[in-house]
């Protein structure tokens, strides 16, 4: 099972679960509400990190992509739609 990090998005309950039905773990959120919330680091063991380009700041999602470069964890930008999201994450998973 992969394990993902998701940076933006509000209420992602829903989404957690339909990935986890595709074998995608969500390992932490960040949704990016408060401004400290860009010294989190990226855990060990995330594999992937999709970041929800509706809800997110632009400074965060800086920061993020940044962190899982330097880590050469793959990145992914999707909107909040679950058909925009699996594509993205079958794509990932593909390559």
């Amino acid at each position: 099972m992969r394990s993902l990090l998701i940076a933006g998005g509000d209420n992602i309950e829903k989404i957690s679960m339909r990935l986890e039905q595709h074998g995608v773990k969500v390992v932490t959120h960040i949704d990016g509400r408060k401004p400290k919330l860009v010294l989190k680091e990226i855990p060990s063991k995330v594999d992937i990190v999709l970041i929800i380009t509706d809800y997110i700041n632009h400074n965060l999602s800086r920061v993020v992509k940044k962190k899982a470069q330097e880590k050469s964890i793959p990145i992914c930008f999707s909107n909040r739609s679950w058909n925009s999201i699996s594509t993205e994450i079958k794509r990932m998973i593909d390559s």
